[in-house]
């Protein structure tokens, strides 16, 4: 299965805006990644906050609202790439039954509509699991998001 991960536009600006509610900090903020339906329409320029795809989230025997937690985290630059990666352990759920196509990593404030979207990935057609494990591996090098700075 190929898998497809894109930025959300207003993450990146969020970064960078005078809104301090939508910086986040990697390392040190709690990020989750959540499973999400086919019927989700990802908006990479308008979708700012979990309220905007929340609706979407699946539900399913061993699979827990909100989705799972990201441990592990790290932030590195490598000036030989002028690549910021950001990184974070392999994340699983055991004995899931249910359907998805989307995973989508958002910082949690405890409230859908201040927890901004970062990132979400496409596994490109729905993923039908019955009574087996989901398993976001990230990328070896580029960990669970990159950002090319040239």
């Amino acid at each position: 299965m190929a898998t497809t991960a894109k930025w959300y536009g207003q993450a990146l600006l969020g970064l960078v805006s005078a809104t301090a509610a939508r910086r986040f900090d990697w390392a040190n903020d709690t990020f989750k990644v959540a499973l999400v339906k086919s019927a989700y329409t990802p908006d990479q320029d308008a979708h700012d906050f979990w309220d905007d795809v929340s609706a979407n989230e699946i539900t399913g025997t061993g699979y827990t609202a909100g989705g799972k937690e990201l441990f592990e985290k790290a932030v590195s630059y490598d000036a030989a790439t002028n690549t910021v990666r950001l990184k974070a352990k392999t994340v699983e759920w055991k004995e899931v039954t249910a359907e998805y196509r989307y995973a989508v990593v958002y910082k949690d404030t405890g409230t859908a509509g201040t927890s901004p979207v970062v990132q979400y990935l496409d596994a490109g057609a729905v993923q039908k699991i019955v009574a087996g494990t989901v398993k976001i591996e990230w990328d070896a090098t580029d960990g669970a998001m990159r950002i090319v700075v040239s």
